[in-house]
């Protein structure tokens, strides 16, 4: 990067590429349709053509790419989970993610920053000491950590908020963010120059199965046929199943966060309690950033409300007083993907050569990586491997 950088510099020219090519006509036939340009649908289709060879692509985004929930996230990137196999799933998404500027010689402005998840109650303490525990064991980097290192790790936080002081803390290493829309565009980049066709403001209308399986797909550019079509559309994949004749378990919900005006830097970890329902964290530009739980009912908009900031304020304010007299500069939201257990649906669909990549969640922009990788391979071997 910094010698491209130079040579940049120094050239007469100021040689220009664009990232992606012009826009084009659909072909009347694909051997994958990619029904969302997001990032998990932009990653599948680069791994598809980096690593299997497959490149006669169409991702199909009906806006603009990376404008759904990979735009809408807090960019938070993290593998502190409970279970063995959370824990190392979302460890390599971290490792990949580490790798992607490189890889894609684009900077996804990748900042590994740390996550402090505070514990108010002893029965918190004992989860994470599990926690903790579990994550060590499948190599990455997590401890406990008590009052006094939380003071000295974050100066300016409250360790005695209201009701609720502050017992211990869960220090995960590995912890950082990443510029979500440089992720979205540095896959779309490499895979448009692996001969893969990004064709955005093109909506499936419907999905045509015959004989139990997907043979084409109809949008408002024309009905394309394909080999086999993968879904990965975040908080529409209730309806996009539905048009796939899928009943679904997933229910979709509003996913708000905010964000101040910038200060001098004062926050490097990400902070977060489960107990106050809230987690700050500040940019790379010195904004903070606001994020709690989703909205507590069903429904597909993107709006945001006063009720949610009021109660998140309320919070982030009692972790960092001082915030009281900060001025917001935008609220906005996402909509998820949740299934009952919050557990993702991932591979074959009743349909035949119809993948799903759905039930996400508030989890799917720190899976990017892995979750593209996982797809890919469960695509290029019929539905047979990637979930080892």
């Amino acid at each position: 990067m910094p010698f491209n950088l130079l040579k940049y510099g120094l050239s007469p020219e100021y040689p220009v590429e664009g990232d992606l090519p012009a826009p084009k006509e659909l072909k009347p036939s694909y051997d994958v349709v990619i029904i969302g340009g997001g990032g998990h649908g932009l990653a599948t289709a680069y791994y598809l053509s980096k690593y299997h060879g497959i490149t006669n692509i169409a991702v199909l985004e009906k806006g603009y790419l990376g404008g759904g929930n990979t735009a809408r996230n807090t960019a938070v990137i993290r593998s502190n989970y409970l279970t063995s196999e959370g824990v190392k799933f979302y460890a390599e998404s971290v490792k990949m993610f580490q790798g992607l500027s490189n890889e894609f010689d684009f900077n996804i402005m990748y900042s590994e920053r740390g996550q402090l998840t505070l514990a108010h109650t002893d029965a918190t303490v004992r989860s994470f000491r599990q926690r903790a525990e579990v994550n060590k064991h499948f190599g990455g980097r997590t401890e406990m950590i008590d009052r006094q290192q939380i003071r000295e790790l974050v100066p300016s936080l409250n360790l005695d908020p209201g009701h609720l002081p502050v017992l211990a803390g869960l220090w995960h290493i590995d912890g950082g963010t990443a510029r979500h829309d440089a992720v979205a565009w540095g896959y779309a980049k490499q895979a448009a120059k692996r001969g893969v066709e990004i064709h955005q403001l093109t909506e499936v209308q419907e999905l045509v199965i015959e004989n139990g399986a997907i043979t084409a797909v109809k949008t408002n550019r024309g009905t394309i046929q394909c080999g086999c079509a993968v879904q990965a559309v975040a908080g529409m994949s209730s309806q996009m199943m539905k048009k796939a004749g899928i009943r679904s378990p997933i229910q979709t919900f509003p996913l708000q966060a905010m964000v101040t005006q910038p200060f001098k830097p004062f926050l490097d970890p990400l902070v977060s309690s489960s107990a106050l329902h809230c987690y700050v964290q500040q940019t790379s530009r010195g904004e903070v950033v606001f994020g709690g739980g989703s909205d507590p009912y069903p429904l597909f908009n993107t709006r945001s409300t006063l009720d949610l900031k009021e109660s998140l304020l309320a919070h982030a304010i009692e972790m960092f007083p001082f915030l009281a007299n900060a001025k917001l500069m935008r609220q906005w939201a996402g909509i998820t993907d949740m299934t009952p257990d919050y557990s993702p649906i991932m591979g074959l669909s009743p349909v035949k050569n119809y993948y799903l990549d759905a039930g996400w969640g508030t989890w799917g922009f720190k899976a990017t990586p892995i979750c593209g990788k996982t797809i890919a391979e469960l695509v290029a071997s019929g539905g047979k491997g990637g979930l080892s």
